[in-house]
C-alpha cells in the first residue's frame, strides 16, 4: 500500500513517534521509487540526522546523490535559524534609516531563542525545498522529526498566512495614515514630513519593499499550504510500533494532522515480523 500510494504522490510526509523507524521507512520507500524510474528527493528534517546514519555517509543542507535517481538533504534546525536570521537581518537593515542599523542586530539577537523562531524558520526552508523540488523532482519524501515537532510545524502555514496577511494589512493602514500626514505638508508648511521625520521619497520607497518582501513571504506560505492540504499531491504518512505509547501518539498526531486540513493516508506498523517467520520470531510478539 505505502509503494502505490508514492507512486499516486509527489509530496510524502513520513511522520510519527520518535524511534519507531520513520527514517528507514522514508529511505526505502524513496529508494524503491528511485529504482522504478522516478526522480527522488528524500529530505530529513529531523534534528537527530539520522538519514546520514542510514547511508554512512555525510549529508548537510546542501543536496547530495544517494543513489542513481535519488538526492538527499537534510535541513539542520540550528543552521537554518541562523541562515534565516542572517537573512532577515539583511533586509530590515535594507529597509530600515542606517542610523537604526544598531537596534536590528539587537533584535536579531534577542530573536535567536524566541519561542517558535526554529519552526518558522525551518517552515521557511522547507516550503522553499518544496516549492523548488517539485520542479526539479518526481516526489519529494520527507523524514519528519518526532509527532509533536511535526504537528506543530505543519499547523504553520496557515497560521504564518493568515499573521502575514494581518502584517499587510496594518501596513496598508500605515501607509495611507502616511499619506494624510504627508497632505499637510503640500502646503509647503513641512507639518507632514516632520511629523514622519523622514523625505517623502525615501519612507515611500522603503514603504513599498516592506510590502513586496510581505507579498513574497504570504506568497511562499500559500504555496506550501495549497500543496500540503492536496490530496492528489499530497500524503502524509505516520510509522508506528505495535505498543501502547506509539498507538496513543499516532491517534493524537492523526487528529492534529486532520484539524490542520492534512489527508493522513496511511500507517505503517513497523518492528512486526510475518505471522510465517518460525516460532523464535513468533515469541517476539
Amino acid at each position: 500500500m505505502l509503494l502505490a500510494l508514492a507512486a499516486q504522490r509527489r509530496v510524502l510526509f513520513i511522520g510519527g513517534k520518535g524511534g519507531v523507524g520513520k527514517t528507514t521507512v522514508a529511505a526505502a520507500t524513496a529508494l524503491q521509487q528511485a529504482r522504478a524510474g522516478r526522480r527522488v528527493l528524500l529530505v530529513s528534517t529531523d534534528p537527530a540526522h539520522n538519514l546520514g546514519h542510514l547511508w554512512n555517509r555525510s549529508i548537510g543542507s546542501n543536496i547530495v546523490r544517494l543513489a542513481a535517481g535519488l538526492d538527499g538533504l537534510e535541513l539542520d534546525p540550528d543552521e537554518t535559524v541562523r541562515q534565516h536570521l542572517n537573512e532577515v537581518g539583511a533586509a530590515l537593515r535594507r529597509l530600515m534609516p542606517p542610523h537604526l542599523a544598531g537596534e536590528v542586530d539587537k533584535h536579531m539577537a534577542l530573536s535567536r531563542d524566541a519561542p517558535g523562531m526554529h519552526e518558522a524558520a525551518l517552515l521557511e526552508r522547507i516550503a522553499d525545498t518544496l516549492i523548488q523540488g517539485l520542479n526539479r523532482y518526481d516526489l519529494l519524501v520527507f523524514d519528519t522529526a518526532p509527532s509533536g515537532h511535526t504537528s506543530r510545524l505543519m499547523a504553520l502555514p496557515e497560521m504564518m498566512t493568515a499573521w502575514t496577511e494581518g502584517l499587510l494589512q496594518r501596513q496598508e493602514r500605515s501607509k495611507r495614515f502616511g499619506d494624510v500626514l504627508r497632505n499637510f505638508g503640500k502646503d509647503d508648511s513641512g507639518l507632514g514630513e516632520s511629523v514622519l521625520g523622514q523625505e517623502q521619497g525615501d519612507g515611500e520607497d522603503r514603504q513599498q519593499r516592506v510590502r513586496q518582501l510581505l507579498y513574497r513571504r504570504r506568497e511562499r506560505f500559500s504555496q506550501l499550504r495549497e500543496v500540503i492540504q492536496d490530496q492528489q499531491r499530497c500524503a502524509f504518512v505516520i510509522v508506528l510500533a505495535a505498543e501502547r505509547l506509539p498507538v496513543l501518539e499516532t491517534i493524537e498526531l492523526q487528529a492534529q494532522l486532520q484539524r490542520s486540513g492534512i489527508d493522513v493516508a496511511g500507517l505503517v506498523v513497523n518492528k512486526r515480523s510475518p505471522a510465517d517467520a518460525g516460532p523464535f520470531l513468533a515469541e517476539r510478539h
